[in-house]
């Protein structure tokens, strides 16, 4: 066949084989160092979305640079005979087999193929290659258009081929070709034939579809999830009482307590766990103070709160001091299938005699601040066993004064730590708190120094001063 002018630029002389060696050991390696990265990766064998994805990801790169190497090993050895019988296959798992070239003389309507193009398109190595107006045969109907486009443009505009389409071979199999090519110019500046290098790249599709499948599934999850941390933050609203603002129990006389409190929600990539507070001035004068967590997340541990929340009222209205309650509380969630009870502390303030009396399960001491210091309360007798009656709950008592600031959180305020190493954390803030002029100002400073950053746990703060 003539020697002709590519419509672009003049014919590349081909690499030597050391510099493609070197590219040949500098793939190798590469791959080596993928193939220990993923190795290393957590979340081997998990079924999550996003372990998934990943796989998929590590998978399509370690194909690719696979074929990268046989690529270039193909570049280095050079094209098969157009008379092989019998081409190699590609390695176990290869995205891509050998590539194939053709080129198509118009003048002559001679056509030359290479013995991997053979294979491709499942020809028989003893038949004659196809002609431009015969390659349309092997082509899916659906297809056809887009083959003819793309040659049209480069005979016609001496435009570059770069597309795909899928091909019927023998007994059925479809495969996706790529087909990329180029109209050769005569010396008189006319289109003298067309050549083209095709590869099957079925299998890399299938791996990016895998890739595409798995991102969009773990995409779909973390909306479902966010859609659900979002529900339950507005269930939490609309369950809890007021976040801002001094919660101003209809007192009958003098306000004794100024009350405040705050949700802090957990990040939008975890889920609302059942932390609640509450605050509740009893037909006797007293004031109830509860905070606590149910276990579990989401939005049904989240609705189950308006249940605990009445049972505690409920108690508490009908004159239950708060380690009963607590005896109570246990019962009645030990009966119910969910919720389950996490911690909880119960508090009974008694304005006559400024005398605050509480009872705890598993749940961190109130913590009391005044004139400039701060430390958590003794802790009532531990839980004890009774003969008939289960598990008892022991009552501790303070004697509170004017000006006192009392604080009850759950587990989960301070980020990163809990049990003491928190409650120091918070007494730390002594100094700022004692000078806060309302309860407001004191759940402020506790959400400013510990609510700014994502937190995984959500949790909630109560705060009391002693007005009278």
């Amino acid at each position: 066949m003539p020697s002709h002018l590519s419509a672009d630029r003049p014919a590349a002389q081909p690499p030597g084989r050391g510099s493609v060696d070197a590219l040949i050991s500098q793939t190798r390696r590469l791959k080596g160092d993928v193939d220990a990265v993923r190795r290393d990766a957590a979340g081997e064998g998990s079924d999550h979305p996003r372990e998934r994805w990943q796989r998929a990801l590590y998978d399509l790169a370690l194909h690719q640079l696979s074929d990268l190497d046989e690529h270039l090993a193909q570049l280095r050895d050079g094209p098969l005979p157009t008379a092989a019988p019998e081409p190699p296959a590609p390695s176990q798992g290869s995205l891509l087999s050998r590539v194939g070239s053709a080129e198509w003389n118009l003048l002559t309507d001679e056509a030359s193929w290479s013995g991997e193009l053979y294979q491709i398109l499942g020809r028989d190595p003893a038949a004659p290659p196809l002609t431009l107006d015969e390659l349309p045969s092997l082509v899916v109907d659906e297809d056809r258009p887009t083959l003819t486009a793309m040659v049209t443009d480069c005979l016609v505009d001496a435009r570059p081929i770069d597309g795909e389409f899928r091909i019927a071979r023998r007994g059925g199999d479809v495969r996706t070709v790529h087909m990329m090519g180029e109209p050769v110019l005569d010396t008189d500046g006319s289109t003298a034939s067309m050549w083209a290098v095709l590869r099957d790249v079925s299998e890399l599709r299938r791996s990016q579809r895998v890739v595409s499948e798995t991102r969009d599934s773990l995409h779909h999850r973390q909306e479902a999830a966010r859609s659900e941390h979002r529900l339950a933050v507005e269930l939490q609203e609309a369950v809890l009482p007021p976040w801002r603002g001094s919660l101003r129990l209809p007192h009958r006389g003098p306000r004794t307590l100024d009350l405040a409190s705050r949700h802090l929600p957990a990040s939008a990539h975890t889920m609302i766990g059942g932390d609640w507070y509450d605050a509740l001035e009893l037909t006797d004068g007293e004031t109830l103070l509860s905070v606590g967590d149910l276990t579990g997340q989401g939005v049904g541990v989240t609705s189950n709160m308006t249940m605990l929340l009445g049972a505690v009222r409920g108690m508490a209205m009908a004159g239950a001091q708060p380690g009963q309650l607590m005896v109570w509380l246990n019962q009645l969630l030990d009966a119910t299938v969910q919720p389950a009870l996490g911690s909880a502390v119960c508090c009974r303030y008694r304005p006559a005699t400024r005398t605050l009396v509480w009872a705890q399960a598993g749940h961190p001491a109130p913590l009391l601040f005044r004139d400039g210091t701060g430390r958590a309360l003794n802790a009532p007798d531990g839980v004890l066993l009774g003969a008939t009656s289960g598990a008892v709950y022991g009552q501790a008592e303070e004697t509170l004064q004017v000006g006192d600031l009392l604080l009850l959180h759950t587990d989960g305020l301070v980020p990163g730590h809990t049990g003491s190493a928190a409650a120091n954390l918070l007494l730390g803030l002594a100094p700022r708190l004692t000078g806060n002029r309302t309860a407001e100002d004191c759940v402020r400073t506790v959400v400013e120094e510990f609510g700014a950053s994502e937190r995984e746990d959500n949790a909630c703060v109560l705060a009391a001063r002693v007005m009278s």
